[in-house]
């Protein structure tokens, strides 16, 4: 078993993540690109009076918005 020191050092030194998939590449930065995703998906939400199980399917609604 590999001591917590072993363990900090090999964290440390990883790469930062991928980009997900559908993120913009082309220079817009995106933590912004995600908070408008998600204030739009919240607003879809709110119009739907926020019943649940349709979190994802506004998700992707405003994702799609996002891309146009």
């Amino acid at each position: 078993m590999e001591s917590i020191k072993s363990l900090t050092k090999n964290t440390s030194s990883r790469k930062k993540a991928m980009p997900l998939s559908g993120e913009v590449s082309n220079g817009q930065n995106s933590e912004d690109h995600i908070s408008r995703i998600a204030v739009s998906a919240y607003y879809k939400a709110q119009a739907r009076g926020f019943q649940p199980g349709h979190e994802l399917d506004d998700w992707l609604a405003a994702e799609a918005e996002e891309k146009q």
